[in-house]
């Protein structure tokens, strides 16, 4: 859950389906001091932690805060690379050892099984909000124990549900920043950055 509205709707659609649902948000930022944490906010910082714990504590399920902070650092700030290493491999993995079966995200796509058993990723309902384009790589396996159930909405129905039942975070700006670049100088983390960051 990063505390905004796509995950928290996520979270509610599949308690309402009959899952047993967990909130869980990754940690992923580095060590700052904690106002400059409040201050990035986005889907890294601490006040997207607190709003993911009101969320779940309105939808009366459990909710952890689950250290991602090496694999973040190592594989995608070090390599400026994809987040399929850290959301699906490592939060998956995590989460199958723990005892959960899927994990969930608020991610405008659906999954779905073909008649001969493989898994497809499949455009949203909306066109505006898909993001497909984003979660490509990710394998069979890693399909198969994922559930992405706003991909079946627009963008407004999820605000409009969120409203519905009372999430404060029903109208959160989206974050569309790098969350580990705030200031959008991409050219300056990579200045910044570039002795810890191998190749050209």
């Amino acid at each position: 859950m990063s505390g905004g509205v796509d995950s928290s709707v996520a979270a509610w659609l599949l308690k309402k389906q009959g899952y047993d649902v967990i909130g869980v948000t990754m940690q992923i930022w580095q060590d700052e001091e904690e106002t400059a944490q409040q201050e990035n906010g986005g889907c890294c910082g601490l006040s997207a932690v607190d709003d993911a714990r009101r969320v779940a504590w309105q939808l009366e399920i459990p909710y952890y805060v689950m250290n991602f902070k090496k694999e973040f650092r190592d594989n995608v700030m070090d390599y400026f690379a994809c987040n399929r290493y850290v959301k699906w491999e490592s939060l998956l993995k995590r989460s199958l050892d723990i005892g959960a079966d899927y994990i969930a995200t608020g991610h405008y796509a659906r999954v779905e099984q073909l008649p001969n058993g493989r898994y497809s990723l499949k455009k949203s309902a909306t066109a505006a909000k898909d993001q497909t384009y984003a979660l490509y790589n990710l394998t069979q396996e890693q399909l198969s124990h994922t559930l992405m159930p706003v991909g079946e909405y627009t963008k407004d129905q999820i605000r409009q549900i969120a409203e519905d039942i009372g999430l404060q975070v029903a109208h959160k700006a989206d974050s569309q920043e790098i969350c580990f670049i705030p200031d959008n100088d991409y050219a300056g983390f990579i200045e910044r950055e570039a002795e810890n960051v191998p190749g050209p």
